[in-house]
């Protein structure tokens, strides 16, 4: 909910009016709380291969890997890769990660996303929306065929939450579908958001 009222806060502070709102597991998360929180803010909805549902914490692998990077010593890039690849060995998912790399100060780098905070809130992060929470307006769900975030038996509860919800399969990806097929996953929303 905090981060979905950033959101709206940016939409007003901008004066954006309705915006067409994509998200991402956590980010999907939080671009479905916007839409049920706010509809009047979203024209339309996209959600990347999380549902509605609690999700028990998870990715404590990626957390400690992420933990483990020391900036102190970690001067390029190149050097934060190298280092994650001991703990993370494919390449799409740690270059997704490394996106969240930035220059803090002059030659430090650093994360944009408050990786503490994420650790701690785990049990947050996968609650699922409130029972009574809904979206009428235009809604795309993506899942990856390789994922076990969105299953067919989790169609239900999305149709609760999102009645005008439409589902569609991102082939040859997981649960990372953007950054394993983006082609597809950029065709599908285009194809979404030009209706």
């Amino acid at each position: 909910e905090v981060m979905a009222n950033d959101i709206k806060n940016y939409l007003d502070h901008h004066h954006l009016g309705t915006a067409a709102v994509l998200g991402h597991s956590m980010g999907g998360k939080v671009a479905m709380q916007v839409a049920v929180g706010h509809p009047d803010k979203v024209g339309k909805l996209i959600v990347a291969d999380i549902a509605p549902k609690y999700y028990p914490p998870h990715h404590q692998e990626i957390i400690n890997a992420l933990k483990k990077l020391d900036f102190d010593t970690i001067k390029s890039r190149k050097e934060a890769d190298e280092a994650l690849a001991k703990h993370i060995t494919d390449f799409g998912i740690r270059q997704f990660l490394l996106k969240n790399l930035h220059w803090v100060g002059k030659d430090r780098l650093g994360f944009r996303f408050n990786l503490d905070v994420l650790q701690n809130k785990m049990e947050q992060i996968g609650e699922g929306i409130a029972p009574q929470a809904q979206y009428a307006g235009p809604t795309l769900f993506l899942r990856g065929d390789r994922s076990e975030y969105v299953l067919p038996s989790d169609y239900t509860i999305i149709k609760t939450h999102f009645p005008n919800a439409i589902i569609e399969t991102v082939e040859n990806a997981g649960h990372w579908l953007h950054a394993e097929n983006p082609k597809q996953f950029f065709s599908k929303s285009m194809a979404f958001l030009n209706q």
